[in-house]
């Protein structure tokens, strides 16, 4: 299995040259099984340079796993070039959305509205398929097995659990861990609080083998009571996750987009020496950045 990363910022883009060493294009995840299956992570912006990549490949079968809708998380899409060309077939998965009560197409169809972009969906060559999943229910494509696991966010949150060739990976999508913001005086603090580490068990429990953890990570401890209910994890938290799971690696993501790349490496070290972590001492994974065209193969 190869990992490839095509975008990391979060919120939105931040191209520049303050942002060129992890670059500036929002969430975009390239993975490959062993077969060549080629599953897609979210549709930010990163997802047009992948797809200008994957013209050297054409025909090709791509199956495109939405987290959720929020906009760095799919604007990306409509410029992704194979849609464009006949032969080639696209799967779009996704949640189902209880606001709307539509589907993972109602994502296509909004923003391929003609106010907002001049080529509707019939234009496009390819075969598109939208599936709308649910989750803790695996999709098998190729030799790859994807589950979506509902995590916290603002809106409904897939993250995905890719499993294959012996190897294992998930990405959380947005996510803020659940945190149990009741005073303890309030009658319902005891019970909140047994909900709270039920739900961190059960997440846990479904991660159970995990090789590769890639977080949201966009925020520091000390800047999260700011962000509180924002829908965003800390770089702390989720060395203090991968810690607790034992995975191998970490790969810390869905970077502040006001943050340039000096300041992202700084607040890097300062959670590294807060969380005491040293790689490979008392069950510590490797831990990294992304950045645009880091490779993971496992």
């Amino acid at each position: 299995m190869n990992v490839r990363f095509w975008g990391v910022r979060g919120s939105i883009a931040a191209p520049g040259p303050h942002t060129i060493r992890y670059g500036g294009n929002t969430t975009c995840i390239e993975i490959r099984g062993d077969d060549g299956t080629l599953v897609i992570l979210d549709a930010g912006t990163g997802i047009f340079p992948l797809s200008r990549a994957l013209l050297k490949e054409m025909p090709i079968s791509a199956n495109i796993f939405i987290t959720h809708s929020h906009w760095d998380h799919i604007q990306g899409m409509p410029f992704f070039a194979p849609l464009y060309v006949p032969g080639n077939q696209v799967e779009i998965y996704g949640a189902f959305d209880a606001l709307t009560n539509r589907g993972i197409e109602h994502i296509m169809e909004v923003q391929l509205q003609h106010s907002y972009f001049p080529v509707s969906e019939a234009e496009m060559q390819a075969s598109i398929v939208h599936t709308t999943i649910v989750a803790n229910r695996p999709v098998t494509v190729g030799s790859l097995t994807v589950t979506p696991l509902m995590l916290k966010h603002p809106v409904v949150n897939f993250g995905y659990r890719v499993d294959g060739d012996g190897r294992s990976v998930f990405f959380t999508g947005d996510h803020e861990p659940w945190l149990n913001t009741r005073s303890p005086a309030d009658p319902e603090y005891h019970d909140f609080e047994q909900w709270v580490k039920a739900e961190h068990r059960k997440l846990d429990a479904a991660l159970s083998g995990l090789d590769v953890l890639i977080a949201d990570s966009s925020y520091t401890t000390d800047e999260y009571p700011s962000k509180l209910g924002w829908g965003h994890g800390t770089m702390e938290g989720s060395m203090a996750w991968a810690k607790r799971l034992g995975v191998k690696k970490l790969v810390c993501t869905h970077h502040e987009p006001t943050r340039d790349d000096d300041a992202l490496e700084i607040v890097f070290a300062a959670a590294l020496e807060t969380c005491g972590y040293v790689p490979g001492v008392d069950n510590a994974p490797e831990v990294v950045l992304s950045y645009e065209g880091l490779e993971l193969v496992l």
